[in-house]
């Protein structure tokens, strides 16, 4: 089956930096969707409908075209449209054999190109649509950023975020209009940066450096306690790298973390890869506020939260493919409604502090199986002029696989 709808990456200088094969598509088209500023680059002898998106955004008067079997449909869209664009998001509805791409230069290759950094070396992040904390998972002493700008205001808030974060010493450049006639450069410090506004169409690029000593959140699990606010109700930073080294976090993958105190366990699967995600259940007001700072401070605002006791504020949650049980283990049901909604191949991960805890976890084990560890951490303190080991807690943590 031929195509219906061509995808047609379109830049800053409009037509004239179009290729044969885009202009042919757009000029045979019998409907041509886009934003305004995209569609007002068409010289006037396009004959197509052209049709702006809505607001709120949706495809859906793009998919309806396909009703017409007849019909040749174009989007237009800026520069590459399988990078962050709209090209993407159609794929998810359109089979590969009734949509053709023709891509421009992104943004995000010109910004290189002009920086001479190398693509594969930089991590290209979107502030469109999400929120600018996300960009804190990526800050790390040497990393360069490609950043897609959500507004003008943009770059003034990613340069107090670096700042406010230890990383003020970082190189900013901001192109406003890349591959455009109006093209324009920004160079500055993020700590010194005087832009409150630029045009609304840019990009940033960021070199992460940092003030002597700091080198933001290591990359591996188990951050320092200090990096969370907590009332107490935190796994340790010991106990905490052993318990997601069972999780085993993969891509894409969703955890379930119940009981989830100040959600440093949902926070350090989410940071393991942008693609992992988390569901923190917590029933208590101010541990919720806790998980809400945390998952910023560290990047990773979409942590989702659910307000409620297991395991009724687990009815409607889409499944898991792993699951943290840091408290609530006597609860009736708890643990064998988790296990019930745990996908196959699933991990789940219970710590127990308490004898009656700990008993539920035996107990369970011996209907389902699994393996026991017996976690104990002792720190070197003070003890007048000597020192001595203060041991904390001992953790009994269970870790099973369903199969």
């Amino acid at each position: 089956m031929s195509h219906w709808l061509t995808v047609v990456g379109i830049g800053e200088e409009g037509w004239p930096g179009l290729g044969r094969d885009a202009r042919r598509a757009l000029l045979d088209a019998d409907a041509i969707h886009g934003g305004a500023r995209h569609l007002a680059l068409l010289p006037a002898r396009i004959a197509a409908r052209r049709m702006p998106w809505p607001k709120p955004f949706s495809l859906d008067a793009v998919l309806a075209e396909h009703a017409d079997e007849r019909a040749r449909v174009c989007v237009l869209a800026s520069g590459d449209p399988m990078c962050f664009g709209v090209g993407a998001t159609l794929a998810r509805d359109v089979s590969p054999d009734e949509m053709h791409v023709i891509p421009a230069p992104s943004s995000i290759s010109l910004a290189a190109a002009r920086l001479h950094w190398a693509l594969q070396d930089a991590v290209s992040v979107s502030l469109v649509g999400r929120p600018a904390a996300s960009l804190l998972a990526h800050l790390f002493r040497g990393a360069k950023l490609l950043v897609l700008s959500a507004d003008g205001s943009t770059p003034a808030t990613v340069a107090a975020l670096l700042t406010a974060h230890g990383f003020g010493p970082s190189r900013m450049t901001v192109f406003e209009h890349l591959g455009g006639a109006n093209e324009r450069r920004i160079d500055e410090r993020a700590d010194d940066w005087r832009e409150p506004e630029v045009a609304a169409l840019n990009l940033i690029a960021v070199e992460c450096r940092t003030h002597a000593g700091h080198a933001g959140p290591p990359l591996t699990p188990g951050l320092p306690d200090d990096a969370y606010r907590h009332d107490g109700q935190l796994t340790k930073r010991d106990v905490r790298a052993v318990t997601l080294a069972h999780l085993a976090p993969q891509p894409g993958e969703l955890l379930w973390d119940v009981g989830a105190g100040c959600g440093s366990i949902g926070i350090e699967w989410m940071r393991a890869h942008p693609a992992c995600r988390a569901i923190a259940i917590e029933a208590n007001d101010a541990r919720q506020r806790l998980i809400e700072h945390n998952r910023d401070a560290l990047g990773v605002p979409a942590l989702q939260l659910v307000k409620g006791e297991a395991p009724a504020a687990l009815d409607g949650l889409a499944a898991p493919d792993a699951v943290f049980i840091g408290g609530g283990l006597t609860a009736p049901g708890v643990l064998d409604t988790c296990w019930s909604r745990l996908r196959q191949g699933g991990r789940l991960i219970a710590n127990a502090v308490t004898l009656q805890s700990e008993m539920a976890l035996i107990e369970w084990r011996a209907r389902h199986g699994g393996e026991l560890t017996k976690l104990a951490v002792a720190q070197a303190e003070a003890l007048g002029s000597f020192d001595t080991w203060r041991q904390a807690l001992p953790i009994t943590l269970l870790h099973a696989s369903k199969t």
